[in-house]
């Protein structure tokens, strides 16, 4: 029995006032207890539900997405014979057939090549600070796509398939991974700051996968997300007693309508954003960084800012548990150009690209080098093809779109260092060994992070879909 003290006349024990507060703190600490253990249990189910099918050697992915195509003949792809051929028709080829239908004569790059770092990798002149990192990258030199449009050749880069309505890849890796920061989302896209890419958020869709699953973009000026705050004026009990209802509305809709995955995703999207209120200030404060490590990401110049405080931000993001951030540079198409369709000048279109480019990737490469995050982070340097080694047109300064062959390249977990792995012909035209689809390219991501591509799968419409289709091998000669 409960120690106490009897009133005159009664049975029924009475606790003494220390005994009151002595077992209310103990039962205080049970409630506390019983619900820190069930969060574990929580996380822990999450954590088998999103365990890898082997040991990962990376943890964590960023994405660095280049729409636009950039031509691998004008920077990683050095191709000498394009000058000895300069002016001329590229013959013996087979049918040169073009997105314009508009062939051109050869045309040698306007940017001057030389090789950098112990493997002798060659780099044009438009990027010398990431040709400084060279010795850590991992080259893709016979990369193919099947579209040589842009809408469907983005979405194959970033979906494997070139139709809309597939998840992406952020989303695949979210689904299979899960966080490992419960108040940041899984997958953050950080758009180009002078504007979004064609198609928007479809560039970072979850498809048929949960939706909790898809991407969550920030913006780069004013307030990163959008509404995460309640308004200054509005009362504090108003908030929590709109709240109250909207979660029983909730709760009698997944009632009468269980496995509806958009609204399960959107009720736990409203809790992560209650966490975020904490967690994004802190994560996107560049405040505590040194100036060194702003000059690094190019925040001191005006045409570097913007794009490497997203760089740093990554960054950021990455040491906080965020499982994939995806770098957009590039926005919408049209005239002037903000990304890299080099149609009308392939000088005046790549210099102003690079420019903004060049500075904030070779800062996050060495950042992430130096702080050790390297050895467990993928980095991926990705377009949608490349452009073709002559001009669009007779007499013209542009080049077309060319998904035959192009370069991307990788650095981080698992990969061999200052490697090349494949070769296009002598101008830059078709693939000369190891021709290397988006396929292979998307097994080999997941393989590093421990997901078989044939097993991270999703059934929809009948079949077990998945990032790869049908097709698809490890590239097993960039390994370590």
């Amino acid at each position: 029995m409960t120690p106490g003290v009897k009133r005159q006349n009664q049975d029924i024990p009475v606790v003494s006032r220390r005994d009151f507060f002595g077992h209310s703190a103990a039962g205080l600490g049970g409630v506390a207890l019983a619900w820190l253990l069930h969060q574990d249990a929580v996380r822990a189910g999450e954590s088998a539900a999103h365990a890898p099918h082997f040991a990962p050697k990376a943890k964590r992915i960023v994405q660095i997405f280049c729409p636009g195509g950039v031509s691998h003949v004008d920077t990683f792809d050095y191709k000498p014979d394009l000058a000895k051929f300069n002016g001329q028709e590229l013959s013996g080829k087979g049918k040169i057939d073009t997105f314009f239908g508009q062939p051109g004569r050869l045309l040698k790059s306007p940017f001057a090549f030389a090789q950098h770092g112990q493997c002798g990798q060659w780099v044009s002149d438009l990027l010398p600070n990431i040709a400084e990192c060279v010795d850590d990258l991992t080259f893709l030199q016979a990369m193919v796509a099947k579209s040589s449009n842009h809408t469907p050749a983005a979405f194959q880069m970033n979906t494997g398939f070139t139709m809309n309505g597939f998840p992406c890849m952020g989303a695949w890796v979210s689904y299979g991974l899960g966080t490992e920061n419960q108040d940041l989302p899984a997958f953050v896209v950080l758009p180009d700051p002078r504007g979004l890419p064609a198609g928007g958020s479809i560039n970072w869709t979850a498809g048929f996968l949960p939706a909790e699953d898809q991407g969550v973009a920030f913006r780069t000026t004013g307030d990163p997300i959008p509404d995460l705050f309640p308004a200054k004026d509005a009362p504090a009990a108003g908030r929590k007693a709109g709240a109250d209802l909207l979660t029983r509305m909730n709760k009698d809709f997944l009632d009468a309508n269980p496995g509806d995955s958009a609204l399960s995703a959107r009720v736990r999207s409203y809790e992560l954003a209650a966490r975020m209120q904490m967690s994004i200030p802190e994560s996107l404060n560049l405040a505590k960084e040194t100036e060194a490590t702003k000059k690094l990401y190019g925040l001191d110049a005006p045409v570097t800012e913007g794009f490497g405080r997203n760089c740093l931000l990554a960054r950021r993001l990455l040491e906080r548990g965020v499982r994939f951030v995806q770098l957009i540079h590039g926005g919408a198409f049209g005239s002037p150009r903000i990304n890299w369709d080099a149609h009308e000048d392939i000088v005046d279109n790549h210099t102003k690209q690079a420019a903004i480019l060049d500075r904030p990737v070779a800062g996050l490469l060495k950042d992430l080098k130096a702080r050790g995050l390297l050895d467990d982070t993928l980095v991926l340097w990705t377009t949608e093809f490349g452009r073709t080694p002559f001009t669009q047109g007779v007499g013209a300064k542009g080049r077309d779109h060319h998904p035959l062959v192009f370069t991307c390249w990788m650095a981080g977990a698992g990969l061999k260092k200052g490697f090349r792995y494949g070769a296009s012909d002598e101008v830059g035209y078709l693939p000369a060994e190891d021709a290397t689809s988006i396929y292979d390219f998307h097994a080999t991501v997941l393989h590093l992070l421990g997901l078989d591509h044939k097993k991270l799968t999703f059934y929809h419409n009948g079949i077990q879909r998945r990032l790869t289709d049908v097709h698809g091998e490890v590239i097993d000669k960039i390994l370590v």
